[in-house]
């Protein structure tokens, strides 16, 4: 009994410190501020607006009114995390599906973490914390990724220590953005993956691209089959190599694995004789090039 007493007795003082303009909390060295900035709090759902920086620019319906009809069930189990604006204000950082399905379903409250952060913080938590979720489609990171590059100015290395992912993968949703827009749709629509993204980005005329494009779409083709495709119209079957890579031993096979990942494009070995051979390292414009340049040269 005492303890449900003292947790209420603690909602009425974060609540009125919410409500009190006289001493509202603006930043985190105001008085009080440590009581209230970390808490949950249930806040009023009129009392919230969307995040502009949110990263996430469709939902999906079907899926917003399951979650709500789980919220009308169970309540909303994870908090949404805001940021203080002004007095009785706050901006979405994270959780706008939550946010969206509470008020779909008529709730007047939401529970909430505050925080007092500026837009720049704002804008790295919100697609930081986006990027981590696994419904995320492909271009969707792309765009997050570029974002944090551009706006937070980040270099590859650091965007790969925020979100805890290898630079070559980050490098590999970035080239999804040199597509077609028409192809970014489809990935963002589910008609294709990745995997057949990063092939089309192997082609370098937005128009084959989309010529490929549709026979993805047409023929239901795989990742291996729109690999082939795009070898065949880029002219590289009818090219005679020094030496298969096929008949390469493990350890070079290894290699260019490697190498593949660490640079995002696909990496070949081309053998002479008495051991001699060349690493080929394709690029598909200038700022692939000195992309792949200054990865290399940030090892050295």
């Amino acid at each position: 009994m005492a303890k449900a007493t003292k947790k209420q007795a603690l909602g009425r003082g974060l609540s009125a410190l919410l409500k009190d303009p006289e001493h509202d909390i603006k930043s985190a060295e105001d008085k009080n501020a440590d009581k209230l900035v970390g808490h949950i709090v249930e806040l009023e759902l009129t009392s919230i607006e969307v995040n502009p920086f949110q990263p996430r620019t469709s939902f999906n319906e079907e899926s917003l009114r399951e979650l709500a009809s789980s919220i009308k069930e169970l309540g909303v189990i994870q908090p949404i995390t805001v940021r203080k604006l002004d007095f009785n204000k706050f901006q979405l950082v994270s959780g706008e599906r939550r946010f969206r399905a509470s008020k779909l379903i008529g709730l007047k409250t939401v529970p909430a973490y505050i925080r007092i952060a500026n837009d720049q913080e704002s804008l790295e938590m919100a697609l930081v914390e986006n990027i981590q979720r696994q419904d995320l489609d492909p271009i969707e990171i792309s765009l997050s990724y570029q974002r944090l590059i551009d706006e937070i100015n980040l270099t590859q290395e650091q965007l790969s220590e925020r979100v805890g992912k290898n630079r070559s993968t980050i490098a590999n949703y970035l080239r999804l953005l040199k597509l077609d827009p028409i192809i970014q749709t489809g990935m963002r629509d589910g008609f294709l993956s990745m995997g057949h993204g990063r092939a089309l980005i192997n082609i370098e005329d937005p128009q084959i691209q989309l010529e490929i494009y549709e026979k993805i779409l047409e023929r239901s083709l795989s990742v291996r089959d729109t690999e082939k495709l795009v070898r065949e119209l880029s002219g590289g079957d009818n090219k005679k190599p020094v030496s298969k890579s096929t008949n390469l031993s493990p350890e070079y096979k290894k290699g260019i694995k490697e190498f593949s990942e660490y640079l995002g494009t696909k990496v070949d070995i081309k053998m002479a004789s008495k051991g001699k051979g060349k690493l080929i390292i394709p690029f598909t414009s200038e700022e692939d090039y000195n992309r792949i340049k200054k990865m290399i040269q940030s090892e050295s």
